[in-house]
């Protein structure tokens, strides 16, 4: 398997497993070992299918996987920490022995030590802190790198987006600075599809570089067949992957770091052309 390494001498988000064309973001492919997630709930719940289908998005180019195994879709079932951690620990433990750069996507610090332990790299907490305390002295205590996202219980359509980015992330970054973790670890997720509306997620793209002009830090983007799409297009969930590729291409131009998919071959072959054409134009 090839390596990944999570670091960079200027802190910064050129963490490749292999050079690739400047302004070719990271790509990061979902996993989910859940029964109910709002794409592929089920289909990669046993640890055979989970670690099959890891094998095929890095071989498709995926530089890093995000392992879930609580689904984050409206309405979703809450998991006890222990289930939580007896639907990842068998596909951390094959995977991460063999240098696969691994992310889990928790909320919960007790998951987070665990799969740290068992060599995952990177905490993608959709609450970026606020949800479980513990989890900003988690990441200190480990020096791993961890996402940050903002989200809301509530939507509101008459929110100013910007104005409760400024007050999430503050927070967020506080919360870090506190437990000492370094600032440079740290990779923002503006929450598209999480407490908003469909146009405020059209917002949350546009305002990318906004985001990253503000906190100077890498900004992931995950799009990947969300409900915006349905909302545009009037498409359903397995017909998306033409709109999750247009919207992750602008967001791409706009300085997103990181692209959270399912789809990586046709995201791999986007960002090549996409690459070459900008060479040459």
């Amino acid at each position: 398997m090839k390596q990944f390494f999570l670091s960079a001498p200027d802190g910064g988000a050129s963490w490749l497993s292999k050079p690739h064309a400047a302004g070719r973001p990271v790509l990061m492919g979902i996993l989910n070992v859940t029964p109910d997630s709002f794409s592929d709930g089920g289909r990669f719940q046993s640890p055979e299918t989970a670690i099959a289908h890891a094998r095929e998005m890095l071989t498709d180019g995926a530089d890093i996987l995000d392992i879930g195994a609580e689904s984050t879709r409206p309405g979703f079932r809450l998991v006890p920490a222990d289930e939580e951690w007896a639907r990842l620990e068998p596909v951390i433990n094959r995977l991460a022995p063999e240098g696969v750069a691994l992310s889990v996507d928790t909320t919960k610090a007790v998951v987070a030590r665990k799969a740290l332990q068992s060599g995952v790299r990177l905490i993608n907490d959709v609450w970026g802190f606020h949800a479980d305390p513990e989890m900003p002295s988690v990441i200190a205590d480990s020096g791993a790198w961890a996402v940050v996202m903002h989200n809301r219980h509530e939507v509101d359509d008459q929110l100013d987006l910007l104005a409760d980015w400024r007050r999430f992330f503050d927070h967020s970054l506080e919360l870090a600075e506190k437990a000492g973790i370094d600032r440079n670890r740290l990779i923002l997720d503006p929450g598209v599809g999480f407490g908003k509306t469909q146009d405020q997620n059209v917002q949350a793209i546009a305002a990318l570089g906004t985001l990253k002009r503000e906190y100077g830090r890498p900004i992931l983007l995950g799009l990947s067949r969300k409900s915006m799409f349905g909302y545009l297009l009037g498409r359903p969930i397995e017909d998306r992957l033409a709109g999750t590729l247009a919207a992750n291409l602008v967001g791409a131009d706009l300085g997103a770091d990181i692209l959270r998919v399912h789809d990586i071959r046709e995201h791999a072959d986007a960002l090549s052309i996409r690459c070459l054409l900008k060479e040459n134009a």
